[in-house]
């Protein structure tokens, strides 16, 4: 699979490629998406990105990757999208775009550009990340141990490879919600043991948690990354009133999470863990606050 694919064809006809699209919500709230990488943000600026909300003009992802991006857990990699082909049409007065990902790019360590191929030193730093996600009471040791990584030279790279395939991702936006059909049905599939779809927005904007539960949290009260049990949960601007809300879908696993560290990190986000034999994932974004 190469991003030299055949056309999108939808409802018979052929989609006309375009390299950037933006659709108001409100006066002041568009959501706009690119072809490219943009917006280019410190250690992921070469990934895809989803749809990213615009304040009076202003995008407000931060270091997030925006909604309905998908990423692939292999056995041995993890699977990014840096390429992709986007389209956009209208009908019956809706704004549909569908953004094809090319799964296109692997995450890799380095310590002072030196790649390490190492399974042990690998599962120690994915068993370093899994405690971090499930253990709140040790992230402050385990935040010295990041920094100390940064002084010995140790970071995160992304490398284009050959594909496994592609996602292609249809968003039908109306002013106050989006659906949202994800197709996986052009992956390669053998060794692939998970699939999550991100929904995340700037960190210093969407400050606020709240769920059908009653949970009501700010900022690093969110957590890394931590199960929803509640049936919705929608992240807010405390300021303007503005936010979004996600449900729970069959045959998921919806979680939240936060990270901010000054130009390193700054993400949001309701992300859906799916089942990785899924040909298809469907969910809605609602969204709060558009007058």
């Amino acid at each position: 699979m190469s991003s030299a694919s055949p056309p999108l064809m939808i409802g018979g006809f052929k989609q006309s490629e375009i390299g950037k699209c933006t659709i108001p919500l409100s006066n002041s709230i568009s959501l706009r998406i690119y072809s490219g990488t943009q917006p280019r943000h410190w250690k992921i600026a070469g990934l895809q990105k989803g749809l990213i909300l615009v304040y009076k003009g202003v995008e407000m992802v931060g270091e997030g990757t925006g909604f309905g991006v998908p990423v692939l857990l292999f056995a041995d990699n993890t699977y990014f999208s840096a390429t992709s082909r986007l389209y956009a049409f209208s009908e019956k007065g809706l704004k549909t775009v569908h953004k094809v990902f090319f799964m296109d790019t692997v995450q890799r360590k380095r310590i002072r550009g030196v790649s390490i191929e190492d399974k042990a030193a690998l599962a120690l730093l994915r068993y370093t990340a899994t405690l971090y996600r499930r253990y709140k009471g040790i992230r402050p040791l385990l935040n010295a141990l990041k920094k100390l990584n940064v002084r010995l030279g140790l970071r995160t790279t992304f490398d284009k490879t050959r594909p496994v395939g592609e996602v292609r991702v249809a968003f039908s936006i109306s002013p106050g919600s989006v659906d949202v059909k994800v197709d996986l049905c052009l992956l390669k599939k053998e060794g692939l043991k998970g699939v999550v779809i991100f929904n995340e927005q700037g960190s210093r904007f969407l400050r606020r948690y709240t769920d059908s539960l009653g949970a009501d949290l700010i900022d690093g009260e969110i957590g890394a990354w931590e199960r929803v049990e509640a049936e919705w949960a929608c992240l807010t601007d405390p300021l303007r009133g503005f936010g979004f809300r996600l449900y729970r879908v069959k045959n998921s696993v919806l979680r939240r999470g936060q990270e901010f560290r000054q130009g390193e990190v700054d993400w949001v986000g309701l992300d859906y863990e799916i089942n990785p034999e899924s040909d298809h994932f469907e969910y809605g974004i609602e969204f709060l606050g558009v007058d």
